[in-house]
């Protein structure tokens, strides 16, 4: 079989992002870790962007939303909660094998109350990488998020 793509009018390459090549350098929230894997930069992508997130043990990340973006998640490894809410007065358990979604502009924090890293897969309907950090981050941290997007 061929690695080598024939051209073929209209179509782009299929790409396969490894682990090795997700990009931390995305808007982060205080209490998890985001990587993209599927973007414009990484894979070409147009209108989706799809990456992951490590909560770690005994973590609540900070109440944050996304935006105009709709976002769905995928609980791959760890039991833990969703948030959601002005006041994030809403909450469910979330298991391996659950999807969540999260409708745009709605607060919400993930929080991991177990032992072990909770790993969680994220979709979202678009390029840009919004993330609005609703709780006091550090003054590093708001700077490295408002340089990577504008509101």
């Amino acid at each position: 079989m061929s690695t080598k793509e024939p051209e073929q009018p209209g179509w782009q390459p299929v790409r396969v992002v490894k682990p090795a090549q997700f990009d931390a350098n995305t808007p982060q929230t205080p209490g998890m870790q985001r990587a993209a894997a599927i973007s414009r930069e990484l894979a070409g992508s147009q209108g989706i962007w799809a990456g992951v997130t490590v909560v770690a043990p005994h973590i609540a990340s900070g109440k944050h939303h996304h935006g105009e973006l709709e976002t769905v998640i995928y609980v791959v490894s760890g039991r833990g909660k969703i948030r959601w809410g002005d006041a994030l007065e809403f909450e469910e358990s979330v298991e391996p094998g659950d999807f969540i979604y999260v409708p745009p502009f709605v607060p919400h924090q993930e929080i991991n109350p177990g032992d072990t890293p909770s790993q969680w897969v994220i979709v979202r309907n678009s390029q840009e990488p919004i993330v609005v950090n609703l709780e006091p981050t550090s003054p590093v941290q708001q700077a490295a998020n408002d340089a990577t997007h504008q509101l």
